[in-house]
């Protein structure tokens, strides 16, 4: 979110000593300092009737009027040597005028005092002088989200939400080596080739690979954020690295026993902070609940469980799926599960996946298909995958169906098969007569196949093998059962 502001200041030193500081900002559009407070108040009558569409009369903009609102600054910066109207006044006529916009005090006695009856005059917080980076940083972020709050309840604009506008997803393994980093990485990147902002941190504090698996070597980790109570902007930049494919990275540790310094506050704290920086926050959970990763899970607004059509990982994720639910961290129906290394020839497939762990399956599944991964995989440069690979296809249109993505590819390969990469990667002539609704195309059985087959006998999701399924008993895996 682009962050409006308007500093007031009549003390020339002052003004240049703001803008230098402000013109630092992430996502900040400082305007020229405006020097007395008629001058702050035109401008805001001025801004609020160009919005509106009408001419700059100096009457406040109607409350109804959304674009009004829209057209003001954020954030007003109010000096406390402006004149002629004393700063306190000036801050109380714009707060009753301006609702919607943030003022900062610029002062430099910041005793409780005078925070007090600045508070009282409608302030949304003071800065000390001299002034600093951080302090300035964190109290003109602070006005704007509540400014956008307020927008919204006037009638402003749906897309200025108030507090964290990032999407969180989180990807988390059913056991280990199920693909969960892979997963995690191909979607942010998918995301970040769509022009978002994303940032992919690694939560799977023990043994996380997104380091790996991308090439990287980085100092910071997000156990260096892990003690401070206010995040800054600058404190969070000094964490996360900036890759070169345009990904901003929150690093595990490189000691995995410094994991335990992540405790769930610390998640909620990092993950929020982000949420305010970058459009898309995706982090990778491993396997291994702790509290943070936990957190970060009940925080989604996605949450995706990655498994292969194995009956061990398919057990794994049902008991993940009910240890969620047991802590109350997230239920079944909420948790898209994504079966990843799918093959026509699989027993399991994705609707004996979705019934046995209560969850939504996501449409699109990942084929089997580690010789297209392998050589970036060894080469630790996920990001080179060739653009032809089933797998990175598979997981393009994955992110196109969580809504990462919003292009003619993702939507064609959320509407019709013949989008979507084959399990095999060749290319798919017609849909067999038979196949199973929403089972990717597997076929059925042939008429005469197996007479006496009917619904309930298991061959909808394959032909099963071995003396159970020639028995008419129940094949390898039972997903009624407890296991």
């Amino acid at each position: 979110m682009t962050i409006r502001i308007l500093p007031a200041i009549g003390d020339p030193d002052a003004a240049r000593a703001v803008s230098s500081l402000l013109h630092q900002l992430p996502d900040a559009e400082p305007a020229p300092a405006v020097a007395d407070s008629a001058a702050l108040l035109h401008a805001l009558a001025g801004a609020a009737a160009q919005g509106a569409g009408a001419p700059a009369t100096g009457a406040p903009p109607a409350v109804g009027q959304p674009s009004a609102v829209e057209a003001l600054p954020e954030v007003v910066l109010v000096h406390e040597r402006i004149g002629p109207t004393p700063a306190l006044e000036l801050i109380r006529e714009v707060a009753l005028r301006f609702p919607a916009v943030g003022v900062v005090l610029i002062t430099t006695d910041a005793g409780p005092a005078l925070f007090s009856a600045a508070m009282d005059a409608g302030a949304r917080g003071i800065v000390g002088m001299p002034l600093g980076y951080d302090e300035l940083a964190a109290r003109v972020q602070a006005a704007a989200q509540w400014s956008a709050g307020v927008r919204v309840h006037l009638g402003g604009s749906p897309e200025a939400a108030p507090g964290p506008a990032g999407t969180l997803v989180t990807v988390t393994g059913a056991k280990g080596g199920v693909g969960t980093t892979v997963t995690a990485v191909q979607l942010a990147l998918a995301a970040r080739a769509a022009g978002r902002s994303v940032a992919l941190v690694d939560l799977d504090l023990q043994s996380g690979d997104v380091a790996s698996y991308l090439d990287v070597q980085f100092r910071r980790s997000v156990v260096d954020l892990a003690g401070i109570h206010d995040i800054s902007v600058r404190v969070l930049q000094d964490a996360v690295h900036d890759h070169h494919t345009g990904l901003g990275l929150l690093l595990a540790p490189e000691e995995g026993e410094r994991g335990e310094e992540v405790d769930d506050r610390a998640a909620r704290q990092i993950i929020g902070a982000l949420r305010s920086r970058y459009e898309v926050v995706l982090v990778d959970c491993g396997s291994q609940m702790q509290s943070a990763n936990a957190a970060a899970v009940e925080l989604a607004d996605l949450a995706l469980l990655v498994t292969t059509p194995d009956v061990v990982a398919v057990r794994a994720a049902k008991r993940q799926v009910r240890l969620w639910d047991r802590l109350q961290i997230r239920k079944a129906e909420d948790t898209t599960t994504v079966v990843n290394r799918l093959t026509r020839n699989t027993e399991i497939q994705p609707p004996l996946v979705a019934k046995a762990t209560g969850t939504q399956v996501a449409r699109t599944h990942v084929p089997a298909a580690f010789k297209e991964l392998q050589p970036c995989v060894d080469a630790g440069r996920m990001q080179d995958l060739d653009n032809r690979s089933t797998v990175k296809q598979a997981l393009c249109a994955l992110a196109g169906e969580l809504g990462l993505v919003d292009s003619p590819a993702a939507r064609q390969g959320r509407g019709s098969h013949r989008a979507r990469p084959t399990l095999t990667g060749r290319k798919r002539k017609a849909i067999t007569p038979g196949a199973a609704p929403g089972s990717g195309g597997v076929p059925g059985p042939a008429p005469g196949a197996a007479s006496g087959a009917g619904p309930g006998s298991g061959t909808r999701f394959g032909v099963r093998r071995g003396p159970a399924a020639a028995a008419g008993g129940q094949g390898p895996f039972d997903p009624s059962g407890e296991g």
